[in-house]
This record gives structure tokens, C-alpha cells and sequence, in this order.
């Protein structure tokens, strides 16, 4: 038993000794020596996270006993790293107590007394080193006057950009670095190359708070928040048409300069104060006589002034010249400067006819009436009925049931008004039907009471009827009248014009705003707009009036209560992508306007109402006009139509709306289908409102209680005064 003893210890003793690791016949072989195979970070390792695990893992299961802070050793420099050291399968692990610190190179060492289950030993202490990864730490300077953001670790050789935003009352002035300045932009972007301390310096600021008098008589800059003691300069541009005046604050003149500047010492609320340039208009009419709608001394800016012709007996119109020119009467002038215009006549020779009108129960008057009438003059006769009579028809020269006719003097004329005896119980029905005709059925000068009489109402080539009015209403066809007493009935048509169904502009991404403008966007009084606004290549200094607040992605801004954009607000100068998101708008908006303006297709209505809407209605379709377009004083235009069709008015000047105009809607038409191509201004007085897109090569202005359904798309500025934005 002894013997079997003493031959199992020499058999280890044998094995030990042919298995031993030493230094001279040393071979690497995997399970015989115990090695360091793979280390977490790796040798050279950079932008280590600061709350790495390390770890080193070994060929073979190690003796966890001498796995420890003695055998496992991280150093920063000759300073040890205090830590827990962990052994799990052949993975030791180091967690460090504290963060490891930014951007320092650390060594690691894995020592000898590193043992396997064998009690072997590693050959020599296992060394590698790592960098850990940079960081970004910022401070407000003074901790009250903003906020940073964008602190945190980054690899060497990043973009890295830090944000730096002013609490109210502050401004930014710079960053600096080891109080060296290194950027005066809020949003400053650097590369990664080391550890960055960064302190965001601000300073107490003033607010200087801009706006226009009127609002539509110009722009202002310099508006904004400065550092106390700044000079600063404001600047008012007035727009076309207007003048500036001064600069005032409460009641006091600040400043008869259109460019104001000042130190700022304290908050500033000015006001830019434009006056409307106003000018004259001579007519000269030798042997005739012209009249001006308005009827004024002078006339401001833009003001569309309607001339007609009227030449003196044995004269007739020939052409307008001056600073209007033509041979249509009557014709319109813009007023943007002194004007003077002629009006010129020829003389003609003129044959003159006589006007016979019998009339037998009844009595006929005559306008004018005269004893010869001069050839083409035209004279209106109306019939009236004696006592028991009842007016039925025109016979002679004239022909018809229409009362009042009209008749022109192009020859001697006789002409009979003819009346019936009315029947007792019985009653008279008059249509009219102008561009159609109705047929009436039976067809009787007296109904006897209670007859029931069908309308078939037919509309002449180029016209469709709409409905019925007067005595009857609706649009059945045809339709039954009920005689139980006498009645006028006026059966309706609109002229047709053929146009594609659905829009035919294309805004692209201009149709994604609301406003759109190039210059400015400014707002006097409580304003609301539905829907996003914005200004490019201007800055959001040309955004006045709305109480800016920028959002936290310093992409857009959105506004106060008192003056309500229910969207958001863009403007050239905030945070990408906005600059090129508006840059594209812009351009969009531009081409809109050109491709507007240049539409051939359908074949335009020319020069409808010489310009003057008023009281008109306007079926689907293309409209141009080498003048201005303007709508009087509480009047208003109708555009009828349905959901699909719609409208583009080419306007070769300026859109007027006077004090009250209106545009309205009937059919099903939609504000989304029309829209108006402006070359020069689109002003709209106050309380008036318009359905459609603008589209303007200068300015729109909208003055108090304006309303538009629509958008504005401006390649100047637009103003706005206590007026509404509805997006359609």
C-alpha cells in the first residue's frame, strides 16, 4: 500500500516537471502556459467610454484566488485606479469606483502573480494602454442669463455643435475656452479633439419694438433684443406710393431720419410714420367732356381711376393719349405720379330721324324726347296703360312684350304701343328673358284666375340658365305659375366659359404657407392667421408685430395671443432646415406667378367691365386686363361655379378693394380654385373681403376688418391691420 503511494507522488512530481512554462524553452501553446489572449478595451484602444468595464481574458481557467487588485492594476500615469476586480470563466474584470476621466491615457497590467489552476504563473506582466473618449462640458455665464445644451462625450475627429439660449432679458454674446473667445454664434460647431470646457457668456439686453403708421405704408428693421449701451440702428423703407415721415415714440419725434440710430440705454417702442403719396390728374377735352369716378382734386397712390368719354353734339371719340392711350371709351389710369391725359374728338357729320309713337289706351314716354334725333342716338320708350288697360306688345319699328324698349335711331321710325281691355277675374304674366327665351304655355295676354301656366325657360348658344326670380324662384324647368294674381317673372342665364376642371396653378411648397413673402411680414392690431407664415431671404427682424417666440429646435417660432398665427412662423435666419426649406418655397411662389401670368389656355375674357367688377358675375374661366382691377364701395363681385372649376384673373397693374367690397361665392365654388396674379399691388380697403390665392409681384396690404380666404404670396411685403387670414 505504501509502494502505491509513493509511486502515485513521483508520477505528479514527473508530470510537473516535464509541464513546467520556463523562460528558455518557452513555447506558446494553447492550455499549456497561461496567457493573456484578448483585452476589452484593446491595446492602443481610443474614445473609451468613461464607464467601460475592463476586462482580460486568458487562454485557460485561471486560480480565481490570485485574480485581485494585486495581480489585476489599472494606472493613470503612476496614480492606481481604485476598483473591483471580478474572475468568471477565464474573464477577469475591473470596475472602476469612479468614472474613468475624459480624454486620459490610461495603462493596464495584468501581473504575474496572476496563477492557473496549476499553479503556474504568466511568463511576464501583460501591459496594454487605451485613451478614453473626450468631453464637452458647458456653464452659463451668468448662471441666470441662459441655457446650454449639447454637453456630453464625443469621438475625436466629430462635429460637434453646442447650443447657447438667452433667458428674457439676456442676449448671447459669445463662447469662450479658457476665456478665449472662439465663436459669437449661439449654435457653435467645432471637430472633436480633445477635452472642450466652454463657457456661454451672456449679457442683460433691451428689447426695441417696431411698427408701421399705417402699417401698409412700409417696412421696418432693427427691431429686437440688444445689449445694454449698443448702438443700434433702425431703418424704415417705405413702400411704393408711401413717404416717410418720422419716427416717433408715444408723442414725442424721435427722429426725422429714415435710418434712426441710437444708444440703447433703455426698452424702445417706435413707430415708423409713412404718409401716402398723392398726385393729380389733368384731363383736357376739347369738343367733349370726360368724366373721372372718383371725382377728386387729388388721388392717393394707387388709386384706379375710371375716365369716359362724352363728345359734344356733331363730335364723336377718337383715342386717349397722354399717360393713357387707346381707342376704347371708356378707359382707367393708375395713380402713381402727376398724370395728364386727352381726350380727342373729331368732328362728324350727323343725320337726324324723327320717332312717330302711336299709342290708343295708354300713353308712351319718350327719352329723351325730342323732335329729331340724331343718327345712332338711342331712345327709351315706356308704356303705361290707361285706367282698365293692361300694356301687351310693340308693333312698327319696335317689336316685343319687353317694357320699357329701346330703340335706335338709325332711320325715320314709327312705332305702336298696343293695350288690351283687362277681362275681370283675370290676370297678366310678364317674363322677361334676356340671352334666352321662354316659352309660356297657354300663351294668353289675360289668365282667368286659378290657370296654371308651365315656363319652359331655353338659353341662347353660349348661355346656360340658373334659376328663376321676381314672382318665382328655384331652378325647376320647366316650372308651373299659379295665377292668383298679376306677376313679373325674370328667367336668368350666365354667359358660359369653358375652363379645365380643377386648379390650374401649381404652388408647390409655397402652397404650404399661408404668407409667404420675400421682404417682410408686419402686423398692426389684433391679426389672425390660420395656418404657417414666413420670410425669405429676409431675416426675422422683418417679422413685426407678432411677438415672436422661438421654439426649442430654433427652426421656427410661433407667436402671442394678441396677434394669433395658428401655425408656425419661419424665417430665413433660423435653424437649418428652414433656410433652404424657404428657399425652395420662395422660388416655388416665384414660378407660380410667371406660370400664372403667362396662361393662354383657355382663351382669356379680355378687359371684362373695362376693369370695374362691381355688381358683376363671373362664370369659371381665364381673365385678363392690361389695367388695374378694382371693386367700389360696398360692391361686390360674384364668381358662380362649382366645387371643380375655377378661376385666374390676370391684372396687368393694381387689385383695388374700396372700403366694404366683397367677393362672393355661389355654386359650390372654393377658395382653393381661384386665384389672382397681381404685377402691382393688391390692396384691400377696410371690411372687405376676397376668397382666392394672391399672387403678387410687389405688395399686399389688407387694412383693418380685411378678410381673406385664401393665401398671400408676396414678392415684396405683405401688411397686415387688425385683418384675417383664413386658410381655405
Amino acid at each position: 500500500m505504501k509502494k502505491l503511494k509513493l509511486f502515485a507522488i513521483l508520477a505528479i512530481v514527473s508530470v510537473a516537471s516535464i509541464t513546467g512554462c520556463k523562460t528558455d524553452d518557452y513555447e506558446a501553446k494553447v492550455g499549456v502556459c497561461p496567457l493573456v489572449v484578448s483585452t476589452i478595451p484593446i491595446d492602443k484602444a481610443i474614445d473609451v467610454p468613461l464607464n467601460q468595464v475592463i476586462s482580460a481574458t486568458f487562454n485557460e481557467k485561471m486560480d480565481p484566488a490570485t485574480i485581485n487588485q494585486a495581480s489585476f492594476i489599472i494606472q493613470q500615469g503612476t496614480t492606481t485606479v481604485a476598483g473591483t476586480v471580478a474572475y468568471s470563466g477565464v474573464t477577469a474584470t475591473f470596475t472602476p469606483t469612479s468614472p474613468l476621466l475624459p480624454n486620459v491615457l490610461y495603462s493596464g497590467t495584468i501581473k504575474t502573480l496572476a496563477k492557473d489552476l496549476l499553479g503556474q504563473s504568466l511568463m511576464e506582466d501583460y501591459k496594454w494602454s487605451f485613451t478614453t473618449i473626450a468631453q464637452v462640458t458647458l456653464v452659463s455665464n451668468p448662471t441666470a442669463g441662459g441655457t446650454t445644451s449639447g454637453a456630453g462625450t464625443f469621438a475625436k475627429g466629430s462635429s460637434v455643435t453646442v447650443n447657447a439660449i438667452p433667458n428674457a432679458g439676456y442676449s448671447f454674446i459669445n463662447w469662450t475656452l479658457n476665456g478665449t473667445p472662439v465663436s459669437t454664434t449661439p449654435a457653435y460647431q467645432f471637430t472633436m479633439d480633445g477635452n472642450k470646457a466652454l463657457v456661454a457668456n451672456f449679457s442683460f439686453q433691451f428689447a426695441v419694438a417696431l411698427s408701421s403708421n399705417p402699417a401698409e405704408g412700409g417696412i421696418t428693421t432693427g427691431a429686437g433684443s440688444y445689449t445694454a449701451g449698443a448702438n443700434v440702428t433702425v431703418t424704415a423703407t417705405p413702400n411704393t406710393g408711401y413717404t416717410f415721415v418720422n419716427w416717433t415714440e408715444g408723442l414725442t419725434i424721435a427722429s426725422t431720419q429714415a435710418n434712426y440710430a441710437f444708444q440703447l440705454n433703455s426698452n424702445r417702442t417706435l413707430v415708423a410714420n409713412f404718409k401716402i403719396n398723392t398726385y393729380t390728374l389733368t384731363v383736357v377735352a376739347l369738343n367733349g367732356t370726360v368724366l373721372k369716378v372718383p371725382l377728386q382734386t387729388t388721388y392717393n397712390h394707387g388709386t384706379v381711376v375710371n375716365l369716359t368719354a362724352t363728345p359734344n353734339t356733331g363730335f364723336s371719340f377718337v383715342s386717349w393719349t397722354g399717360d393713357a392711350t387707346g381707342l376704347v371709351n371708356a378707359t382707367s389710369v393708375t395713380m402713381n405720379s402727376n398724370k395728364t391725359v386727352t381726350a380727342n374728338f373729331t368732328a362728324v357729320v350727323v343725320n337726324t330721324y324723327t320717332l312717330n309713337v302711336t299709342a290708343v289706351n295708354g300713353t308712351v314716354l319718350k327719352v329723351p324726347s325730342k323732335t329729331a334725333y340724331n343718327s345712332g342716338e338711342i331712345v327709351v320708350l315706356t308704356a303705361t296703360p290707361a285706367t282698365g288697360y293692361v300694356f301687351t306688345s310693340w308693333t312698327g319699328d319696335a317689336t316685343g312684350l319687353v317694357n320699357p324698349v329701346s330703340v335706335t335711331m338709325n332711320a325715320n321710325k314709327n312705332v305702336t304701343a298696343n293695350f288690351t281691355a283687362i277681362v275681370p277675374n283675370t290676370y297678366t304674366l310678364n317674363v322677361i328673358a334676356n340671352n334666352g327665351t321662354v316659352l309660356k304655355n297657354p300663351n294668353l295676354v289675360f289668365y282667368p284666375s286659378g290657370t296654371n301656366v308651365e315656363l319652359t325657360a331655353t338659353a341662347n348658344p353660349g348661355f346656360t340658365f340658373t334659376g328663376w326670380s321676381g314672382d318665382a324662384n328655384g331652378t325647376i324647368n320647366p316650372l308651373t305659375v299659379n295665377m292668383n294674381a298679376n306677376k313679373n317673372i325674370t328667367a336668368n342665364f350666365i354667359e358660359d366659359v369653358i375652363i379645365p376642371v380643377g386648379p390650374v396653378v401649381d404652388l408647390k411648397t409655397a402652397g404650404d404657407f399661408s404668407i409667404l413673402s420675400k421682404s417682410g411680414i408686419s402686423s398692426t392690431g389684433i391679426t389672425s392667421v390660420q395656418g404657417d407664415i414666413g420670410v425669405s431671404p429676409a431675416a426675422a427682424a422683418a417679422i413685426t408685430g407678432f411677438g415672436l417666440i422661438m421654439n426649442t429646435d430654433g427652426q421656427s417660432s410661433h407667436t402671442t395671443i394678441a396677434t394669433h398665427v395658428t401655425g408656425k412662423v419661419y424665417a430665413a435666419d433660423y435653424a437649418p432646415p428652414t433656410p433652404s426649406k424657404l428657399t425652395v418655397a420662395v422660388l416655388d411662389m416665384e414660378t407660380a406667378y410667371t406660370t400664372a401670368n403667362n396662361l393662354v389656355t383657355p382663351a382669356p375674357v379680355l378687359e371684362k367691365g373695362a376693369g370695374n367688377l362691381s355688381g358683376l358675375t363671373l362664370a369659371p374661366g381665364l381673365y385678363k386686363w392690361s389695367t388695374g382691377v378694382l371693386i367700389n364701395s360696398n360692391s361686390s363681385v360674384t364668381l358662380s361655379g362649382g366645387a371643380n372649376d375655377s378661376w385666374v384673373f390676370q391684372i396687368a397693374q393694381d387689385l383695388t378693394l374700396l372700403t366694404g367690397a366683397k367677393v362672393n361665392l355661389i355654386g359650390g365654388a372654393q377658395a382653393k380654385n381661384i386665384t389672382w396674379v397681381v404685377a402691382g399691388q393688391a390692396v384691400l380697403g377696410t371690411q372687405t373681403e376676397l376668397y382666392g390665392t394672391i399672387l403678387s409681384k410687389t405688395l399686399i396690404s389688407l387694412n383693418t376688418g380685411a378678410k381673406v380666404t385664401g393665401k398671400l404670396l408676396a414678392q415684396t411685403a405683405v401688411t397686415l391691420n387688425a385683418s384675417t387670414v383664413v386658410a381655405p
